[in-house]
C-alpha cells in the first residue's frame, strides 16, 4: 500500500469516526427537523456574506501576489480560486484545491516559482491572520467560561502567534541558512522562497494588506455561520460567533480528514456548548456550514469543466502526502 491510500485510508476513517460519534450522541430526528425549518432568508443572507468572504480571499492571494510582482487580474484570480474551492472539497488532500490554483496560475501566465510562492505565501496569511483573530477573540471567552480556562486559552493563542510568527521569520532567513545544510532538498526549495517572504511580511504595507484582508475574511466567516444560528433559531450573539468560531476554523485547518469533515463537527459542537448550544443543535449549525461550502465550491466545478485544460493530474497527484 502506498503512503498516498495509506494517508486518504487514514483521513477516511478519522472524519467517519468522528461523524459517527457525534451522530451516536443526538437525536437524529431531532437534527433532521431542524435542518429542514431552517429560515430561507437568513439562510440566503449567510450565504451572501461568504459570497463577501470569498472575495475577500481572493484579495488576499492578490495582496500576495502583487507584493511579489506577480499578480494576476481580478476575474482571472476569482476564477482560479473558485476552482480551488471546488477541488478543496472534491479531493481527499486539504492541499489539492492550492496545487490546481498553482498550476492554473502558470497556465495564466505567471512563472512557475510566482505561482507556487504566492499561493504557498497566501496560506502563510491565511493562518497567520487565523491566529491573529484567535488572539484578539480569547479574552472575550471570559464571559462564557472560567477565568482560569479563558486564561489557559489566552495563553495558548499567544503561544500559537509566536509560533507562527516564529516559522514565518524562519522562512524568510532560510536563503541565510550554512550551505552545507541545502543538500536536503526541501531547505532548497523553501531558500528559494525566502526573499517574496521578507517582500510579503517586511514591508508594512504589503503585510497590513495581506493580514488585514485575512481577519476579515476571517470576519466573514463568522458573521456567516452566525446567519446560519440564526436561521435555525439558535440563541447565539455575532460576538459569540466571533470568539468560537476562530479557534475552530483553526482547527479545521489541520490536515486529518475530508475537507475538514468530522473535525469541524466536533470542534462546533465543542466551541458552541460554551455558550449552552446543545449538541443537536451545534451540529445542524457545523453540517449547513459544511453544505455551504459545498455549494459555494459549485461554481468553481462548474467553470473547471468550461475550461479547455484540465489536466490537474499530475500536479494534484505531486500535492498529496
Amino acid at each position: 500500500m502506498s503512503k498516498k491510500t495509506f494517508a486518504l485510508i487514514i483521513k477516511f476513517f478519522i472524519s467517519i469516526g468522528l461523524i459517527w460519534y457525534l451522530l451516536h450522541n443526538i437525536d437524529l430526528g431531532s437534527a433532521w427537523k431542524r435542518m429542514l425549518g431552517a429560515d430561507s432568508v437568513n439562510l440566503t443572507i449567510a450565504a451572501l456574506v461568504i459570497s463577501v468572504q470569498v472575495m475577500i480571499s481572493v484579495l488576499r492571494w492578490r495582496a500576495v501576489m502583487f507584493a511579489i510582482e506577480a499578480a494576476l487580474p481580478f476575474w482571472i484570480a476569482l476564477r482560479i480560486y473558485l476552482i480551488g474551492l471546488f477541488f478543496n472539497q472534491v479531493l481527499p488532500s486539504s492541499v489539492g484545491g492550492d496545487a490546481v490554483r498553482i498550476y492554473k496560475s502558470f497556465r495564466s501566465g505567471l512563472t512557475i516559482k510566482a505561482s507556487v510562492h504566492g499561493v504557498m505565501l497566501e496560506r502563510v496569511a491565511t493562518v497567520l491572520s487565523l491566529l491573529i483573530l484567535v488572539t484578539l477573540a480569547a479574552p472575550f471567552l471570559q464571559g462564557h467560561i472560567e477565568h482560569a480556562d479563558t486564561n489557559w486559552m489566552l495563553t495558548f493563542s499567544i503561544m500559537m502567534l509566536a509560533v507562527g510568527v516564529g516559522g514565518t521569520i524562519f522562512l524568510m532567513f532560510l536563503d541565510r541558512l550554512p550551505h552545507k545544510l541545502r543538500i536536503w532538498r526541501i531547505v532548497r526549495a523553501l531558500s528559494d522562497l525566502a526573499s517574496d517572504t521578507r517582500r510579503t511580511f517586511l514591508s508594512p504595507t504589503h503585510a497590513f494588506q495581506a493580514l488585514g484582508w485575512g481577519v476579515l475574511g476571517h470576519i466573514a466567516t463568522a458573521v456567516g455561520v452566525y446567519f446560519i444560528a440564526k436561521s435555525i433559531d439558535l440563541n447565539v450573539s455575532v460576538l459569540d460567533c466571533m470568539v468560537l468560531m476562530p479557534p475552530v476554523m483553526l482547527v479545521t485547518t489541520l490536515p486529518i480528514s475530508i475537507a475538514g469533515w468530522g473535525v469541524r463537527e466536533g470542534a462546533m459542537v465543542t466551541a458552541f456548548a460554551l455558550v449552552g448550544i446543545q449538541a443537536n443543535d451545534a451540529l445542524v449549525l457545523s453540517i449547513l456550514f459544511g453544505l455551504m461550502a459545498i455549494l459555494f465550491a459549485i461554481p468553481g466545478g462548474i467553470t473547471w469543466l468550461l475550461t479547455t485544460d484540465k489536466k490537474v493530474e499530475a500536479i494534484t497527484n505531486e500535492a498529496q502526502p
